[in-house]
């Protein structure tokens, strides 16, 4: 896991070597153990080093192939290389690192090595004859990559505050994404805070040369690459346990100690009894609290001693999160209204020396485990509703009282129709449309990049799980597992996202998935694994006391945030002043919507003024 930057100098006139020294620098805390940097008239490469697989300084980065015609820098890992390395005989290899497979593999196959990997990446290989760039990222977009272009330069970087460092990228505002943040508290691919500067999507790369950039979809989830039989409900969940624990063992290749977060609910506790299949006594963090009625520690240690790992009880109080406060809004590279505890939690683990981290994050996206999936299969039950005339449909609403919960069934009543596009981006509304358009300036009120990809011809519970994929976890969860996990210079995997599982659950049929009780279908795939009061158990999960904070501890903190972000020109400071207000008396105003926009003037102070 690694920080990878570039500039390309389209002009070839002389490049200040310092802008990409800036943007190396400005992600030190993703590469602690080295740097390294390459240098031409047509571009400037740069690399900071997370070592994981041949720790040796000959596979620091940029790495040259054996011809000395390409170079390459690579963030991520790649689980199957030694497979590909065997299919590469005719390249003569000078590491063991999982790096200069993908640099022989593109050189042997072109985009089509794409194909050949299997893990979480975003990688540049740079042709010293053609001058040609190729960049790109893995299926599911575990890995990030933005990029900025203009008439005279090209720029990418694995984090946002790089490409500001590199003082190349003007600092303005991209006022029309944040109608999107403000409704999700994230920003949604290809968008970003920052004007002219994107993401590259999920399943894509792009080639660059000569100033011409054309971005190339490789994987797409609604197009899976094969169809499945799922001839019984035995034969399918064998074959969910058989990818799962496929899954985990290659994610357990590294040459240092592969730990796990346990929480002990259902994923990560089937992460650990699968990593236990395949490595001896791995080591097992569970963070605990005083408060019996939200500690969850007593199911950790149920499967630390089940599995045997070596585990470790990390007691926090809430104290110890806001304390940490400042330096994980510190940390944030992208504006988002989530992910602090992630910070916490990384930061904690690596303290005890460790690198790599397994999450179970992703079960409940791919198994059904929010309650939004059997509402979404549910509301489907009446679907004939909406063929009636929207006129009245509308009368009906307006009958319904005027609480938050009503303002989102009046909104889905008066749709033409019903589909998981509009359905979805309804449940993770953070801040209503109404409000946005009352707080935000020129607002067009449109949410474009809420909507869901094109997901009908799959399962209904497996269309809300595509939302999801592409929608929260994309633009959200797995953005901020990044940020706040490199802030701390911790890799974290996550085997419940590896596309071949993915492929192959999203087309299982809803009898099959069907939850009765919670994530059933992979629960009973698992057989024994996990013992019936892990599975059985109420679910407990701490909550933080934000509300109290807010209005306490933080109060003088946020209300500073409010009101400098009031003053801005994109927004109206009457009605961002009215919504501190409202929240402060309580007034129909949640502290998840005041935070969002207390974390987005924090980061513009930051990294913009």
């Amino acid at each position: 896991m690694c920080g990878i930057a570039g500039i390309l100098n389209f002009k070839l006139t002389k490049l200040d070597t310092a802008a990409i020294s800036s943007m190396t620098n400005a992600m030190a805390h993703r590469g602690p153990d080295a740097d390294g940097f390459f240098k031409d008239d047509y571009i400037n490469l740069g690399h900071r080093r997370l070592s994981i697989i041949d720790l040796s300084a000959n596979a620091n980065q940029p790495l040259h192939s054996s011809c000395n015609n390409y170079v390459i820098v690579f963030n991520g890992e790649i689980y199957n290389y030694s497979d590909v390395k065997s299919k590469l005989s005719n390249y003569a290899f000078k590491t063991n690192s999982d790096t200069e497979v993908v640099l022989a593999a593109f050189i042997t196959w072109g985009k089509d090595a794409l194909q050949h990997l299997l893990g979480m990446f975003a990688f540049c290989v740079y042709s010293k004859l053609t001058k040609e760039v190729f960049i790109a990222r893995d299926r599911l977009g575990v890995k990030p990559i933005y990029y900025y272009n203009n008439e005279s330069c090209f720029l990418f970087a694995s984090e946002l505050r790089a490409m500001l460092q590199s003082g190349l990228v003007p600092k303005v505002i991209n006022t029309a994404a944040l109608d999107n943040y403000f409704a999700t508290q994230s920003f949604a691919a290809p968008t970003t805070i920052i004007s002219n500067v994107l993401q590259l999507n999920a399943g894509c790369y792009i080639n660059v040369s000569s100033n011409n950039i054309s971005e190339i979809k490789y994987w797409d989830i609604t197009k899976p690459s094969q169809k499945f039989e799922y001839s019984s409900k035995i034969t399918t969940q064998q074959q969910v346990k058989k990818l799962l624990e496929q899954s985990v063992e290659r994610r357990l290749v590294s040459d240092v100690p592969v730990a796990a977060f346990l929480s002990g609910g259902i994923d990560s506790s089937a992460v650990v009894g699968l990593m236990a299949q395949h490595t001896n006594r791995p080591e097992t963090f569970n963070i605990a609290f005083d408060e019996e009625e939200f500690d969850e520690s007593y199911y950790a240690e149920i499967i630390a001693k089940k599995f045997n790992t070596i585990h470790h009880k990390i007691v926090l109080k809430p104290e110890n999160f806001l304390e940490q406060l400042p330096s994980a809004l510190h940390a944030m590279d992208i504006p988002s209204g989530d992910g602090i505890n992630s910070y916490v939690v990384s930061k904690e683990i690596v303290k005890h020396g460790i690198k790599v981290a397994m999450s179970g994050v992703g079960g409940d996206e791919l198994f059904a485990g929010y309650p939004s999936f059997l509402q979404w299969y549910k509301i489907n039950k009446y679907k004939n509703f909406w063929k009636i005339p929207q006129p009245l449909r509308r009368i009906a609403a307006s009958f319904l009282p005027d609480n938050e919960k009503n303002k989102r069934i009046k909104f889905l009543l008066n749709t033409s129709e019903l589909n998981s596009n509009i359905f979805y981006p309804l449940v993770r509304q953070v801040i209503s449309p109404a409000t946005i358009a009352a707080i935000l300036s020129n607002n067009d009120n449109s949410n474009k990049n809420l909507r869901s990809n094109n997901n009908c011809d799959f399962p209904l519970l497996s269309q809300f799980s595509i939302a999801e994929l592409t929608g929260y976890t994309h633009n959200t969860l797995l953005k901020d597992t990044d940020q706040f996990s490199m802030a701390n210079s911790l890799e974290v995997r996550e085997p419940f996202f590896d596309h071949e599982l993915v492929e192959y659950v999203l087309q299982i049929p809803d009898k099959y998935k069907y939850p009765t009780f919670p994530k059933q279908l992979l629960v009973e795939s698992l057989g024994h694994l996990l013992p019936p009061e892990i599975v059985h158990r109420k679910k407990k999960g701490f909550t933080f006391p934000w509300k109290h904070w807010l209005k306490n501890e933080l109060k003088e903190f946020c209300e500073a945030k409010i009101k400098g972000l009031s003053q801005r020109n994109f927004m109206q400071e009457k009605n961002t002043l009215q919504l501190w207000h409202n929240f402060l008396n309580d007034k129909d105003v949640r502290w998840s919507e005041v935070w969002t926009l207390v974390v987005l003037e924090n980061w513009l102070e930051i990294n913009v003024d």
